[in-house]
C-alpha cells in the first residue's frame, strides 16, 4: 500500500461524512468519495508530502462542487435526500473521531444547506464545522480570502431564516432521554393502532416530507389523514416497530405484517425531529436502508 494510499483509508471515514453534508446523499457521498481517490492518485505528483488531509479535503469539496452545480436550490423539495445511518457514525474510531464529534447532520440542517449556493456552502462547513481558517477556506474552495468570508457570512444570514429557531448551536448530539421517551411513545400508539395517541406526541405544526417524493404534509390537519389510513379500521395490517437512529436523530423502523401473512416485512423508516417535547418533523424514507441500520429483515411472532 503506498503513503497515499494509506492516507486516503485514514481519512476515508471523515470524508464520507464531509461529502454527505455536501450532497444530503448517502449514496452520492460515497460516489464522490471514490471520485476523490482517484482525483487525488491522478494528482499525486501535485501533493507537498505533509498536508495530507487538507489536500484531500479540498479535492474532495472540489469534486462535490462539480456533482452539486445542477441541482435546483428549493427548500421544500429536497428530493435526493437520504438518510444517514448512526452505525456509520461510531465516534470510538480514529481518525474520523474528531470529524464526527463536530459533526452536523440533522436533516433540518442538511436541507438548509440545499438552499445554498454550493461554494456558499462548501465555504461555510469549512469555517463552521472543519474549523478551518479564513485562508485555509480560501484554498479549499479555490478562491481568495475577501470571496470567501462574502460567501460564509452570506452563508450564515441565509441560514438564520431557514433553520428550525431553536438551533443555536449546530453540534452532534446523541437522542436525549426525552427524545428516546418521545419515540417511545410514537411506537406504542402506532402497534396498538391509537391514532389519538400518536397525534398527542405530535406538534400542532408538525411537517411529514417522503423523498424523493415531493409532497409536504403540514400541521395536524395534514397528519390526521395519514394516521387514519395507517392505524384505522381500513389499515392494511398490523404494525411492528424498532427503535433505531439516523443522522443523531431519533427514528423508527415500521415492519407491516398484512391480512393473511405470518410475518412482519419492512416497510417504512420514519426519522424524527423533536422540538419542545413534541416531534415537530417527521421525514419518511423507504425500507431500503434497513441492512445498513443492522435491523431485521423480517420480525416472526406468535
Amino acid at each position: 500500500m503506498t503513503d497515499l494510499e494509506a492516507g486516503f483509508a485514514l481519512h476515508r471515514r471523515e470524508l464520507h461524512v464531509h461529502c454527505y453534508r455536501m450532497l444530503a446523499s448517502f449514496d452520492e457521498a460515497e460516489d464522490a468519495v471514490q471520485d476523490t481517490y482517484l482525483r487525488a492518485w491522478r494528482a499525486r505528483d501535485s501533493f507537498d508530502g505533509v498536508h495530507l488531509r487538507a489536500w484531500l479535503y479540498r479535492i474532495a469539496t472540489t469534486a462535490c462542487l462539480d456533482r452539486g452545480r445542477a441541482r435546483a436550490r428549493d427548500r421544500t423539495e429536497v428530493s435526493w435526500l437520504t438518510p444517514y445511518p448512526d452505525t456509520f457514525l461510531d465516534p470510538s474510531e480514529e481518525p474520523a473521531a474528531l470529524a464526527v464529534a463536530r459533526e452536523t447532520i440533522e436533516l433540518a440542517f442538511l436541507v438548509a444547506l440545499q438552499v445554498l449556493p454550493p461554494r456558499q456552502r462548501a465555504a461555510l462547513l469549512a469555517r463552521e464545522v472543519l474549523g478551518l481558517s479564513a485562508k485555509e477556506t480560501a484554498a479549499m474552495i479555490g478562491t481568495s480570502v475577501p470571496a470567501a468570508n462574502s460567501a460564509v457570512q452570506r452563508a450564515r444570514e441565509t441560514l438564520r431564516s431557514t433553520l428550525p429557531s431553536h438551533r443555536e448551536e449546530w453540534a452532534a448530539r446523541e437522542p436525549e432521554p426525552a427524545e428516546r421517551e418521545l419515540l417511545a411513545r410514537f411506537i406504542d400508539a402506532h402497534q396498538r393502532h391509537d391514532a389519538a395517541a400518536a397525534i398527542a406526541v405530535a406538534a400542532e405544526d408538525i411537517r411529514i416530507t417522503m423523498p424523493p417524493a415531493p409532497m409536504v404534509f403540514e400541521g395536524l390537519a395534514g397528519l390526521r389523514p395519514l394516521l387514519a389510513r395507517a392505524l384505522g379500521p381500513e389499515r392494511d395490517g398490523d404494525w411492528r416497530l424498532l427503535p433505531t437512529g439516523v443522522n443523531r436523530m431519533p427514528a423508527a423502523a415500521s415492519y407491516l405484517r398484512r391480512p393473511g401473512d405470518t410475518v412482519f416485512r419492512p416497510f417504512k423508516l420514519d426519522v424524527l425531529r423533536v422540538e419542545e417535547g413534541r416531534i415537530a418533523e417527521i421525514t419518511t424514507f423507504g425500507y431500503s436502508w434497513f441492512p445498513a441500520l443492522a435491523l431485521p429483515d423480517r420480525i416472526t411472532e406468535p
